[in-house]
């Protein structure tokens, strides 16, 4: 049965004549319709979201129990939640099971961040002729949020941006992404049932071309919180003015295996990171350097860790593997790796595709300038390149235009220190692979991986302005 979706916008669930078709990922067929917003209902949720700001703050312990209760309704709505992004993402079950319990923990944290946003005194009295003087800053919020969220994780990302948003005092327009917009609806639904005002979460669903065009050249939106690709980030930063921009961008993620390292420990973990819902996660191991004097050995032991991942229907509660978001997608994706073999690369594991199902594959024989390597695949593909001396490996990764995270597994103190100091990257993992995350971290790249940190605690800090108070007193 196809289920239909309506917008979310100043309280009320908004039908449209115009409907977005979403699909089942790993069957292809329609899972639900979606009402699509147009100028009209892009104006209305950015009117609604201004007015609750201006006409109706709410207090941090009001925001804190707001939170609190949503991230209780997750978990008491796991399974639904879960199933329903394995059915709109294609992403496996065990792995939208871990998204529900992420996202409890986001909104959680954000929950309890809202009672700790505080200023400092500022000590004005030690300057020459204002001994008579007192100052401290407060934190106030930056206003209208536009948040615009992607499709592999619609729901941990957008608690991201919508938590520490409403956290800080904000009111926030969400445009999720039109692969994946049905689970932003249904947080919608948890923060309606936890007692949200109307107006301070709207959700308006559509192509970036229109509803994200319209929120960019809005004005009334003081800050904007993107997670997506470089070119839209841009984009983003060109044209939003002298507005606040939290961007979360593109990477193609290097971890580096030293010939010191725990060689069983470094395959398990690069094969779990690498193909992790297929690959499309920002973070995933794109780019393997291989230490040459262990290259075989650890080859070996990553082709057998490979082996043990299940790939198929992500319905199934044991698959490691899905589909991509769309078969065009794994397409460009197999079409990469041929131009890669067409240039003198090898497919040394997998490789195999059918339909949007793109098999686990590691690439050898690759250099710097094929797409594989330079560009973010978003895809279950790693490149594995040799190397022979450590600072010669680590210029090679900092030549990449991102620098979102990395890893390095090495049992050497010195080699881990060294790289922690040289890798360009907004975070290193040392004895893990870059896509190590958890959501109470500072997350956020250098680069054209974008600017601004992910993180409750962080992005409350950008979704707030410091003011300055000075009293000037008698005595």
């Amino acid at each position: 049965m196809v289920q239909t979706y309506n917008l979310y916008i100043n309280g009320e669930w908004v039908k449209t004549d115009d409907q977005l078709e979403v699909l089942n990922k790993y069957t292809q067929e329609v899972y639900a319709q979606v009402s699509k917003a147009g100028e009209k209902e892009v104006e209305q949720a950015t009117t609604a979201a201004e007015t609750a700001f201006k006409e109706n703050p709410l207090p941090p312990y009001e925001r804190y129990k707001i939170l609190k209760r949503v991230s209780e309704l997750l978990q008491e709505n796991k399974e639904e939640l879960a199933k329903n992004i394995t059915m709109e993402a294609g992403k496996p079950l065990k792995q939208t099971r871990t998204e529900i319990d992420r996202a409890t923990q986001t909104i959680e944290l954000s929950a309890e961040e809202a009672k700790r946003i505080h200023g400092e005194g500022v000590p004005v009295e030690a300057a020459p002729g204002s001994e008579n003087r007192m100052a401290y800053t407060m934190k106030v919020p930056v206003g209208v949020v536009g948040a615009i969220s992607p499709f592999n994780f619609p729901l941990n990302l957008v608690a991201h941006k919508i938590a520490p948003a409403i956290a800080a005092g904000n009111t926030v327009v969400l445009k999720p992404a039109s692969n994946t917009p049905t689970t932003a609806l249904k947080l919608a639904e948890l923060f309606e049932q936890a007692g949200l005002p109307r107006g301070f979460f709207n959700v308006v669903v559509g192509s970036g071309s229109t509803v994200g065009q319209q929120m960019m050249e809005d004005e009334r939106i003081n800050l904007y919180t993107f997670t997506g690709s470089a070119d839209v980030g841009l984009k983003l930063k060109q044209n939003t003015g002298l507005n606040k921009l939290i961007l979360e961008l593109g990477n193609n993620s290097p971890v580096i295996v030293d010939k010191e390292a725990d060689l069983d420990k470094a395959a398990s973990n690069i094969a779990q990171k690498s193909f992790a819902f297929a690959g499309q996660v920002c973070i995933s191991v794109q780019r393997l350097y291989v230490h040459e004097d262990i290259q075989n050995e650890f080859q070996d032991k990553l082709f057998q860790a490979i082996d043990q991942l299940n790939i198929g229907d992500p319905n199934d509660p044991d698959t490691d593997v899905g589909p991509m978001i769309s078969e065009e997608e794994a397409e460009r994706a197999e079409q990469w790796i041929k131009e890669a073999e067409n240039n003198g690369a090898k497919i040394v594991y997998g490789g195999k595709r059918e339909g949007a199902l793109l098999h686990p594959t590691v690439v050898a024989n690759v250099r710097n300038e094929m797409k594989v390597v330079c560009e973010e695949i978003f895809a279950p593909v790693i490149s594995i390149i040799p190397f022979a001396d450590i600072k010669a490996c680590i210029n090679e990764v900092n030549k990449s235009q991102y620098g979102l995270q990395g890893g390095i597994f090495t049992k050497n103190l010195e080699t881990a220190f060294y790289a922690s100091k040289h890798v360009h990257v907004g975070g290193l993992m040392i004895n893990d692979s870059s896509q190590y995350r958890v959501d109470l971290m500072p997350y956020g790249g250098v680069k054209g991986s974008g600017w601004g940190k992910e993180g409750p605690k962080y992005a409350i800090e950008d979704m707030t302005e410091e003011r300055l108070i000075v009293f000037n007193l008698d005595q």
